[in-house]
């Protein structure tokens, strides 16, 4: 009989010994740090998305206000012009001559024509305000930079310094934002009188103390 039909006289090889199976309090820490793990992977998440939607809010504001803004201030250039045409209206108003004259005929004709124009100022000014453009008078106002522009300054002793006592135009302003600036005469304290002729110098009053 041929050697090769005998089985093979040794033993298997052993394929080592089993892993160990994890106590339940190693499954217990290892389930623990997974949660623990998710949990903070979780608030990640939730804090990029809070973010996210913070900053697209914030650009939908501001979409909004640029848009709103275009609208309303579309036609700046156009209603500044307006505010121009109703200064000259305004000023030939003022330019008519008083009711009067060689005749009471033309005199009346004049005061007719003269209603008939504050008239016609009248609905324009109120067209105007119902499309948000507005004229401020400011006569009698305190002196506002950002509102006026002062052509001169005038002395006197009947008006607080800084008051506006004369407009030489008005302010006007297109839904709260600066059209044109009023063009002012500004009030100042008047000049300390100079002293007479031979007189010694002015004393100078300490106001410090």
């Amino acid at each position: 009989m041929s050697t090769s039909d005998n089985p093979p006289d040794f033993e298997p090889e052993s394929r080592g010994a089993a892993a160990p199976e994890p106590t339940p309090d190693e499954l217990m820490a290892a389930a623990t740090a997974r949660i623990a793990e998710l949990e903070a992977a979780l608030l990640e998440m939730k804090d990029r998305w809070m973010r996210a939607e913070a900053e697209t809010q914030n650009v939908r504001t501001r979409m909004r206000r640029d848009v709103d803004d275009a609208r309303q201030y579309a036609v700046q250039g156009f209603a500044r012009d307006v505010a121009e045409a109703a200064e000259n209206l305004k000023r030939g108003i003022d330019a008519m001559p008083a009711a009067g004259g060689s005749s009471s005929a033309s005199g009346e004709a004049i005061e007719r024509l003269r209603e008939g124009f504050i008239g016609v100022e009248r609905s324009f000014i109120g067209l105007l305000e119902r499309n948000g453009i507005k004229r401020e008078d400011p006569t009698g106002a305190i002196f506002d930079p950002n509102l006026h522009q002062a052509m001169a300054e005038q002395e006197t002793v009947e008006h607080p310094p800084g008051t506006v006592i004369q407009a030489w135009s008005q302010a006007w302003t297109l839904n709260g934002r600066l059209l044109r600036p009023a063009m002012v005469v500004v009030a100042k304290a008047p000049a300390a009188a100079l002293p007479e002729s031979g007189a010694g110098p002015a004393q100078t009053i300490d106001t410090t103390a």
